[in-house]
């Protein structure tokens, strides 16, 4: 009806497949009424790597007749783990390029819809596909469609290191994302691989602490945050739940400062909010290492499994304002969307409540992305890798500059 799903990359192809798997099993009563299909009913996904490998797993939703064969956008050859090569492409691409080849499908994608609102981008910020590619799609379909949304599921790489390359392409990705984004939701590998780790699996075929049941986990954030929800649907029957970028227009209340946090939390029995709060806050870093509280623009709280319309009456909402610090210029800073069903988990006392806060704990992240790629670019390691491509050594500056940039917008809420 009005987004366009795009996956990038071996990352964002493997969430995404995952996300699908978790929408479709979740909510086929009300797949002709999801925003995330176009009017035939075709899932509005368009799938590309540069590497055919995972995109086979594409295939099962193509047999189904849910994806459209079009849409799965294959390249030749990787992008070598170089946001360079992905973002400038090889010698010699022409019309027949990735890019060009992924643009016509969004373009055509867009035009099935009732109307379009915007794209969702599924990448990470460390592979070259994912970063580089993703990253000039980004730009491309800012420029093409000037007024639509585009909100970018962006996937932090392990601190001990996936990439000798990571630190330049997550500086590179991240500013350009600050450029063309609307709002970017942050997914830490580490976080993911952590809570995995520590929770018995659901499944037996998916191990703890598995690529899978990572995946399975950030998908959940994900449907915990974009699933429609009843408390916006209007009294003609219109439901503004169904469109991703309320979620930017609560949480995101200026454009200097668009990076997310999410947090999920759920319960099986018919336990009380403020336990769910608690877990949500958990694993909030509330102080930076040079011991100044961190704070939030704005906190959006999804409650699902709220029968009893108990999550607006209690005292929840003024736990996340205190838990998140919320800053004092913002007169109402938590938002919250509420449903009475919970479809990750249909059992009738089962409840999920899913936090997004523009918290300014992301400062941490950038910081170490400005140290480590500015050590490097000092030193002047790998450059020449990127210079191949036409990434020059300003590039890179310009990149630290922009992230250096976003760290005192969030220092000084």
């Amino acid at each position: 009806m009005s987004a366009v799903v795009l996956h990038v990359g071996q990352c964002g192809n493997q969430l995404g497949l995952e996300w699908w798997r978790l929408l479709t099993n979740t909510s086929n009563h009300r797949k002709k009424r999801c925003p995330f299909s176009s009017r035939s009913g075709d899932l509005a996904a368009v799938c590309v790597d540069t590497e055919p490998k995972v995109l086979r797993g594409a295939s099962e939703f193509v047999k189904t007749g849910e994806f459209r064969a079009s849409n799965i956008i294959e390249g030749k050859g990787g992008r070598g783990g170089n946001w360079a090569y992905g973002y400038h492409g090889g010698p010699g691409e022409g019309e027949n390029g990735v890019l060009q080849r992924t643009m016509e499908a969004v373009r055509q994608e867009a035009e099935r819809q009732d109307y379009y609102g915007g794209a969702i981008l599924l990448h990470s910020l460390s592979g070259g596909t994912g970063s580089g590619l993703g990253s000039r799609l980004c730009e491309q379909i800012r420029e093409e469609f000037p007024v639509g949304h585009i909100l970018t599921v962006s996937v932090v790489p392990h601190q001990s290191g996936e990439s000798p390359l990571q630190h330049y392409n997550t500086a590179l990705s991240l500013a350009a994302l600050h450029r063309s984004a609307d709002g970017t939701l942050l997914f830490h590998n580490d976080h993911a691989l952590s809570y995995c780790a520590g929770r018995p699996g659901r499944s037996s075929s998916r191990p703890q602490g598995s690529l899978s049941a990572m995946n399975t986990q950030l998908a959940s954030h994900l449907a915990g945050l974009l699933l429609p929800v009843q408390s916006l649907t209007t009294h003609s029957g219109r439901s503004l739940g169904m469109e991703p970028w309320e979620l930017i227009r609560s949480v995101c209340p200026f454009p200097s400062a668009k990076l997310l946090n999410t947090a999920q939390a759920s319960s099986r029995q018919r336990s009380h909010w403020d336990s769910l709060v608690n877990g949500t806050l958990q694993n909030l870093p509330q102080l930076s290492p040079a011991g100044k509280p961190y704070s939030s623009r704005a906190v959006l709280a999804v409650a699902r499994g709220d029968q009893d319309n108990t999550f607006g009456t209690s005292d929840v909402l003024q736990r996340l304002r205190h838990g998140h610090r919320c800053v004092h210029w913002n007169p109402f800073p938590v938002d919250h969307w509420t449903d009475p069903l919970n479809e990750l988990d249909v059992s009738a006392s089962s409840r999920l409540l899913t936090v997004c806060s523009n918290h300014s704990s992301v400062s941490g992240l950038l910081g170490r992305v400005v140290q480590r790629a500015g050590e490097m670019l000092d030193a002047r390691a790998y450059l020449h890798w990127y210079q191949r491509y036409g990434a020059e050594t300003e590039e890179l500056q310009q990149a630290l500059n922009t992230l250096s940039d976003i760290i005192q917008e969030y220092d000084s809420q």
